[in-house]
């Protein structure tokens, strides 16, 4: 019987989780009646959930992930690598079984109210989307941005689900105080490219409304078009820079895509399937922007690629950011009511 499609996931296969001592067989990943494999949470007590990171490249001191997994299933996340050390695979497994942290916002209040802690921002989202569709039910995000809030200390989300639009009450009060900063993620306008590279997000319509309310409410956005993909969504570079300046984002960044790890076999099985007459000259392109490999952990070249094919997007880039970006400025986070919030006996001086 040859192996069907699983419909409504990114990813078409569980490859082998290195870290499991023995291997054993299962029936194939099927669709036979219809069905879609289903997602399953997983509850889980955390130990800690602040996360210091120490790579140059992503520009935060700080990560938090509520949820591990993601439903969104985007084909090319480098999370998916993550995903083996809970015991599961990196493939539909990444997907559809979601480990939810559930006592996330009690370990983030804990945190801030460390006498040790001095703050700087954590950033939601730094590996996987802290809206993405479990947040529906559990809704650990909200009550972290509103932990934000009681202690009016900075915060980052990086996401590519308008379920963001859901908080604008929290979210307009940090703004206020200038102690949040959001990154969208727009990897496409075309629909099309959007269902087989990011199944289960939201669509670029509610992306680009998110980006507008967001903005209209004097919350700094940033739009990123990440990952590039070459003879995927690289033509889209132009529209999507000035579709962002015209709904009013603060300003627009971009990575190239990488295979690190087993995503590599993942995102091979996908662009076969689905765009098997460009598939090598996918693969050619990507491995031209990392020195010969379709992967790169090396710092400052990682995320954006070196050689011919990702100078000419770079230059491509900085003419469209100066056309539609001209006045783009850096955010600067409010640092200064946070001690004031975890002491409140200093407002009495």
């Amino acid at each position: 019987m040859n192996k069907k499609i699983v419909s409504g996931r990114g990813a078409l296969s569980n490859p082998k989780n290195p870290f499991d001592k023995y291997e054993y067989t299962e029936d194939p990943l099927v669709d036979l009646d219809g069905d879609q494999v289903k997602t399953q949470y997983i509850i889980n007590l955390a130990k800690s959930v602040i996360n210091k990171v120490n790579s140059p490249d992503v520009g935060m001191d700080y990560s938090l992930n509520p949820y591990q997994g993601c439903e969104h299933g985007c084909i090319y996340c480098y999370a998916r690598n993550t995903h083996p050390y809970w015991g599961y695979s990196a493939g539909v497994d990444f997907e559809s079984k979601i480990v939810v942290k559930q006592n996330a916002p009690a370990l983030l209040e804990k945190r801030l109210k460390s006498k040790n802690w001095v703050a700087r921002p954590i950033v939601l989202s730094g590996n996987t989307d802290c809206y993405q569709p479990a947040e529906r039910k559990f809704k650990l995000t909200r009550r972290m941005l509103e932990i934000f809030w009681k202690y009016r200390h900075p915060v980052g989300i990086i996401t590519k689900n308008s379920l963001i639009l859901r908080d604008l009450d929290i979210i307009e009060k940090l703004a206020s105080e200038n102690l949040i900063y959001v990154s969208i993620s727009l990897t496409s306008l075309e629909e099309s490219t959007r269902k087989v590279l990011e199944p289960r997000t939201a669509t670029a319509k509610q992306r680009l409304k998110a980006i507008q309310r967001l903005s209209a409410i004097g919350v700094p956005v940033n739009v990123m078009f990440a990952p590039i993909i070459p003879a995927i969504n690289d033509h889209e570079l132009f529209n999507i820079v000035e579709k962002a300046a015209s709904l009013g984002a603060s300003t627009c960044n971009y990575t190239f895509i990488r295979l690190n790890g087993v995503v590599e076999q993942l995102f091979e099985e996908w662009a076969e399937h689905h765009f098997p007459d460009r598939k090598e000259k996918i693969l050619a392109h990507i491995k031209a922007g990392h020195g010969g490999k379709v992967n790169d952990s090396r710092f400052k070249t990682r995320m954006k690629g070196e050689g011919k094919y990702v100078e000419n997007i770079r230059q491509q880039f900085h003419l469209a950011k100066s056309k539609f970006f001209p006045n783009s400025k850096s955010f600067e986070y409010n640092f200064d009511l946070y001690e004031q919030f975890k002491n409140p006996q200093l407002k009495l001086f």
